[in-house]
This record gives C-alpha cells, sequence and structure tokens, in this order.
C-alpha cells in the first residue's frame, strides 16, 4: 500500500490484453462478500464490486503517492499510468497552488476536508516516530522528505537496525493528479454522483502508514494505514466525491492471546464510539483480505480494514479515522513493551524468519498497493519495498513445530473472534 517525483495519471485502459490476467487474479481476491463497497446504501448498492473508487487510489495513492505503506488498498482493476498533458499539469497546480495559500494563511473547522486529513496525517506521523524512537531507545528515524512539482508531497521516516526495531517506517504522502475519462467511468459504478464526464477531472489523495517489524520474535510486526481521496475539485473548490479508507492488524511469530486482546479491544473500543456495525464488518473485512491463498492461511491475526467510506459526513467520519489513528500507540506499544526484552531461543528466531516469509509473499504476490507500485513508470523502489523486513527465510518442505506454534497456525487459517460481538 510509491512515491513519484513526477506526476503520474492513469491512461485509458487499452491494453486490455496485456492486463487482463492481473484484472482477473485481483478480482478473485476481493470477489468475497464482505470486500465490498462499505456504506448506507441499499442492497443493490452492495452487491456492487468493492473499490471501483479505491482502484484508483491505489493507482494514484499508491503507486504515484508513496503506498508502499498502503498495503491494504484493493483494487480489482489495473490501470497504466502516464505523465499528464500541459494542459492538466496547469489544472493540478491551480488546485495545489488555491491549497498552499489556504494553509499559509492557517486552516480552520471549516478549511477543506483534504488539508485537514493532511495535517493530521503530518501530525501523527511525528507523534508516532516520537514514541517508537523513545520505545527504541537507541534507533532514530531518517527523514525523507519530498516535493512534486505537480502539487503535493511527502515523508518517508524509517528507523533501521535499532535496538528494539530491526525496521520501522511511517509515511505521509500528498498527491494531486488529473483523473482521465477511463478511469472515471470505472469509478462511478460506486459513486454514482460522478458525471460522464469526457474530459480529465482533478483528484487529492493523502494517506499515512506504517509497518514495524522489531528484532525480538516474541514481538509481533504491526501494520496500520489510514487515508482520504477525492475527486472534481477545481481550483481548489468543493469535490465531486470524496471518501475514506484504513485499517490496521498485528502479525505475531509467537502466539499470546492476551496481546491479539488487546490490539482488538483498543480498536473496537475506537470503532464502538462512532458506529457499533463498524468492528464487526471491518474486522471481517481484514480476515478476507490478507488471506494467502496459495498458503491457505492469513497474514496475521487481523484488525480492521475498511474503505470507500462515505456513508456519513465528512467531519463524522474524519473524527472516526482521528480516533482509530490516534488508537495505534495504545494497541501495540503496551505490547512491545511486554515482549521486547523477552528471552527467546534460535529456534523462536529461525520460525519468525519463516513467519517474514509469510508477509513477504503477501506482499509481492496479492497486495494490491505494493503490485502496483512496482508496475509504475517512475516508482520509487526503495519507498515500495520499504514495508519488508530487513530478513526473513524460505525452507523447502518446512515443517512447523506444532507443539509450539500449532494454536497460532490454527488462527491463521480460521480467524478468531478475539473480542465478544
Amino acid at each position: 500500500m510509491a512515491h513519484l517525483n513526477r506526476l503520474t495519471s492513469i491512461r485509458s485502459l487499452s491494453r486490455a490484453s496485456q492486463i487482463s490476467s492481473i484484472r482477473s487474479s485481483w478480482s478473485r481476491a476481493i470477489s468475497s462478500p464482505t470486500s465490498r463497497a462499505y456504506s448506507a446504501a441499499s442492497g443493490a448498492n452492495e452487491a456492487k464490486a468493492s473499490s471501483h473508487s479505491v482502484k484508483l487510489f491505489t493507482a494514484l495513492g499508491a503507486a504515484a503517492a508513496g503506498a508502499v505503506f498502503w498495503s491494504q488498498m484493493p483494487a480489482n482493476k489495473q490501470a497504466e499510468c502516464e505523465a499528464p498533458s500541459k494542459k492538466e499539469e496547469k489544472k493540478v497546480n491551480k488546485t495545489a497552488e488555491a491549497d498552499q495559500k489556504r494553509k499559509l494563511e492557517g486552516l480552520t473547522k471549516d478549511s477543506p476536508m483534504r488539508l485537514r486529513m493532511e495535517a493530521y496525517n503530518k501530525r501523527l506521523q511525528a507523534e508516532i516516530t516520537a514514541a517508537i524512537e523513545k520505545l527504541d531507545g537507541e534507533g532514530k528515524f531518517k527523514v525523507d522528505r519530498w516535493n512534486r512539482v505537480e502539487g503535493g508531497d511527502g515523508i518517508s521516516m524509517v528507523l533501521q537496525d535499532g535496538k528494539v526495531f530491526e525496521k520501522a517506517g511511517v509515511g505521509v504522502s500528498v498527491v494531486y493528479g488529473m483523473l482521465p475519462p477511463a478511469a472515471i467511468a470505472q469509478m462511478r459504478a460506486r459513486h454514482p454522483n460522478i458525471g460522464d464526464s469526457k474530459e480529465a477531472m482533478p483528484f487529492f489523495a493523502t494517506g499515512i502508514s506504517c509497518v514495524m517489524h522489531p528484532h525480538n520474535p516474541n514481538a509481533p510486526t504491526v501494520h496500520f494505514n489510514y487515508r482520504y481521496f477525492e475527486l472534481g475539485s477545481v481550483d481548489g473548490g468543493e469535490p465531486i466525491s470524496w471518501w475514506f479508507g484504513g485499517g490496521c492488524d498485528l502479525t505475531p511469530a509467537i502466539l499470546y492471546e492476551e496481546d491479539a486482546v488487546h490490539f482488538h479491544r483498543v480498536i473496537k473500543d475506537a470503532c464502538d464510539k462512532h458506529d457499533p456495525r463498524y468492528y464487526k464488518d471491518f474486522k471481517k473485512w481484514c480476515d478476507e483480505y490478507f488471506y494467502i491463498p496459495h498458503r491457505g492461511e492469513r497474514r496475521g491475526i487481523g484488525g480492521i480494514f475498511f474503505d470507500d467510506l462515505d456513508d456519513k459526513s465528512q467531519d463524522e467520519l474524519f473524527a472516526f479515522v482521528q480516533t482509530c489513528g490516534n488508537a495505534f500507540l495504545d494497541q501495540y506499544v503496551p505490547i512491545m513493551e511486554r515482549r521486547k526484552d523477552m528471552p527467546f531461543t534460535a529456534d523462536d528466531k529461525h520460525w519468525q524468519q519463516l513467519r517474514r516469509g509469510r508477509y513477504v509473499e503477501f506482499n509481492l504476490v496479492y497486495d494490491r498497493g505494493t503490485k502496483f507500485g512496482l508496475l509504475t513508470p517512475g516508482a520509487r523502489i526503495e519507498s515500495i519495498l520499504m514495508t519488508m523486513p530487513l530478513t526473513a527465510r524460505w525452507e523447502y518442505m518446512q515443517e512447523p513445530d506444532l507443539k509450539a506454534h500449532g494454536k497460532l497456525l490454527e488462527i491463521l487459517r480460521a480467524p478468531k473472534d478475539w473480542i465478544p460481538l
């Protein structure tokens, strides 16, 4: 769920024959009932395939805007990318310039949502990296700032070879671009308020994402991302359509059920503050998304996942996303404090490396943000692959120790409800 130094936009899907196999595999990956756009719409609308909108966010938010971390974004079709025309660049710059002026004047509660979400993402990134540096005790985040001529910027922050964390990354991306008619038409099935445009339309995407891989095999890997997308804001005006997406998930090598319960309880409490449906629906969606078909197991023990969220007002959903983002440190730091200094054996470390191999398999084979980023011209490969652990292992015909890890494997094959629903 990569940063580009130049703007990319989705081109007409004329080379369908060359990408049909990829489309087919992605469509199968999200064919389950909960992989549908989440809203309060009628049953007919609920039956439509998910993320006709998010596929564009994957392309322009994942590939063009640092979806190196945005590992959970669904996309059931793929589109190619190319640089925009000079006319399109001019349109994008007008919107970006209008927003830059607003930021210089100071944001208020009445500022456009795109600017408030951007500001929140950058503030949350600073809070999380400061807390993680304190937890690590030695490691420091390397700060990689980037700007886009066409509008937008990003900050990739990576801690590597620390005392506690082998690798930890927190990234923020802000991208302005132009969406061509072919891509707009795909989105219309999910967002009927989008008109039948014969011309390119401006879009905006911003997100914050995080992946952390600890040294100690008793301590779990964690991932989260929260994002916002809008379409059709001309010269900084109101968008035609908008939505939120995101989620969080935990990937332990050694299962401690109290850690799983804690992680899920914190995010359930966050969801319950906004809608009693959210945790149940989004937990199921998360379990289905992180499935590795060729292994018959999930990547981890779940969390929540949601996309195309536009069933309430912008302010209500922004509040929900903030509650989830603010919950991250409460979800993860207590677990790390319990596990980071625990003794472990060579066998424990060996098992961690094998489980990381599964993590890599999911990210490279099934994760839509990573796949699209690698296929996008001009992508920043370092950013796309930042989610990967420094070390992993694959062994031929490896037989796990079922006495030590059988319970974890059972849950990876049949997800468990950690919190009463």
